[in-house]
């Protein structure tokens, strides 16, 4: 690959070198690698269903134990609200209340989130607020026609010289409103973290943003900190990253040519989620609660997922614990026969490993304990989109448990196709990691990633055509060497807001 001095100059600004992005071209021509599922996880085969007498003990172990460690909730923050109002988008864009009436354009469209959207946009968070700047910038408001009424309400929500909500990061977007204020998604986060990662009454969080949005992050924690502290009688501890940009990826166009943008510059993109890793890497903490910044509940519902948190963390201090144990006696050497076997058992029963070439001395049976550990919910597939957790065997005839998506699935094979029809739950991202060792020395978790699982996706810059990669997904190829451990929680724990119309369901309106 000929790269001029320029192309050299911007690559090296990035923190990369020219042979890493070699690597990345040689990628986009190798193209997607499909995982070779064996069988989709269900209860009793790779998911945990946890009764009511179990969980209340691994909550209560939860409790006992927590106190003992560094605990910290992390938090993917850095994705804009754009998506979330794309509907609303697509409407400011075609919709003219002089042309047409808004059932004509709603019945066209057919989208549902757009129908709840108008007929209970009363009950938004937002919606006193856009009514109050909608009669601010247009004095003639209330005798507009209703449809009219409309269209300047949605302007209201999106453009600059209103609220402009599609501009702010997704966590910053106003989520529920109270009869005493309205919460945004972080704020919500906080609350919850406040249930069960407190430490001797502090909680930490980590949040990774945007650069630029850091500061606005900043500024709505000065503005609630008063009341959040006083309501959980918590102090908080509020860290934030970047996505570095050395993990961003060259794009090329269809012939595997770097992509060029109109100042004939190469053009990068951010590597995904996945290139958090190297984020998740840089903590100092030994237990870490990974979720989404949109799946938040309102305030009455909070203790009934913070027992599922703590549910999760009880698991994982519990098979933390049987691994530790373990190690420490494949360490010292002196481990019987038997011994062995229960170890092999615990290996194939509790985190559905097994090996093809039946290799389970003590030294692989270390190599395979000697990992960073997950614990990950999953609830019964209801139509939601996520990844779907599967027994996944590697290069090497080793099967394990792993989170796969669906641009992983060999669509050409009928049988990988048929297992993947098979899959009852998928996951909502509700995990809970263990990133030290039985020494207490933190694991590099770059050794623990499959580089193979990165993404390839076509997009467009500038009206045309490229091939976009992204980096293997934070808890899909980031996380595919890691030991895996699946419980099922309720569906009610999920409750993500892909649209604005989500803020509308049930689970969203404070009671």
């Amino acid at each position: 690959m000929n790269f001029s001095e320029k192309d050299i100059q911007q690559i090296e600004e990035k923190g990369l070198s020219t042979s890493e992005v070699e690597e990345q071209i040689r990628i986009f021509k190798r193209g997607n690698i499909k995982v070779n599922i064996t069988e989709a996880a269900t209860v009793g085969k790779g998911i945990s269903k946890i009764d009511e007498k179990e969980k209340k003990e691994l909550i209560s172990f939860y409790d006992s134990e927590k106190e003992k460690h560094s605990i910290l909730k992390f938090v993917p923050a850095s994705g804009a609200a754009t998506r979330m109002f794309k509907a609303l988008h697509n409407f400011n864009d075609e919709f003219d209340p002089k042309k047409q009436s808004l059932k004509e354009y709603l019945d066209e469209k057919g989208d549902q989130d757009l129908q709840r959207f108008f007929t209970k946009m009363e009950q938004l968070p937002f919606y006193d607020h856009a009514i109050e700047k909608a009669k601010k910038n247009y004095p003639d408001f209330d005798k507009k026609s209703d449809a009219e009424k409309d269209k300047i309400f949605v302007e209201i929500v999106l453009e600059p010289e209103g609220l402009y909500l599609s501009n702010l990061p997704k966590g910053l977007v106003p989520f529920h409103k109270y009869d005493t204020h309205i919460a945004t998604a972080f704020e919500e986060h906080l609350f919850e973290a406040a249930k069960y990662i407190t430490v001797n009454g502090i909680a930490k969080l980590h949040f990774t943003v945007a650069e630029g949005d850091k500061e606005k992050f900043q500024r709505e924690w000065r503005q609630i900190q008063e009341r959040i502290e006083r309501k959980t009688g918590v102090k908080f501890d509020i860290q934030y990253s970047y996505q570095d940009p050395k993990t961003d990826t060259i794009a090329v166009d269809d012939d595997f040519e770097p992509f060029r943008t109109t100042e004939d510059e190469l053009f990068f993109r951010p590597g995904g989620h996945g290139a958090l890793i190297d984020n998740l890497n840089n903590l100092q903490e030994e237990i870490v609660f990974l979720k989404n910044i949109d799946n938040v509940v309102t305030e009455e519902h909070v203790d009934f997922v913070s027992d599922f948190k703590k549910m999760l963390g009880g698991k994982l201090f519990r098979i933390q614990e049987a691994i530790f144990e373990y190690l420490n006696m494949l360490d010292s050497e002196e481990v019987s026969e038997n011994k062995l076997s229960e170890i092999i058992s615990f290996l194939e029963k509790e985190l559905f490993i097994k090996s093809e070439s039946g290799n389970f001395s003590a030294s692989r049976i270390k190599e395979i304990l000697h990992r960073p550990l997950r614990v990950c919910g999953m609830v019964k597939n209801e139509g939601e989109p996520g990844g779907g957790p599967f027994l996944v065997k590697d290069a090497d005839g080793d099967i394990s448990l792993q989170i796969i998506e669906g641009a992983q699935i060999d669509e050409d094979n009928p049988e990988q196709v048929k297992t993947a029809k098979e899959a009852t739950h998928f996951s909502p991202v509700d995990i809970v990691c263990g990133l030290r060792d039985h020494q207490g020395k933190e694991f590099d978790l770059h050794q623990y990633v499959d580089e193979d699982m990165s993404f390839i996706a076509d997009k467009t810059k500038d009206g045309k055509p490229l091939k976009a990669l992204e980096r293997p997904g934070l808890w899909n190829g980031g996380m595919a060497k890691w030991n895996t451990v699946f419980v099922e929680v309720p569906v009610e724990t999920f409750n993500p807001v892909k649209s604005v119309a989500d803020l509308l369901k049930d689970s969203h309106q404070p009671g």
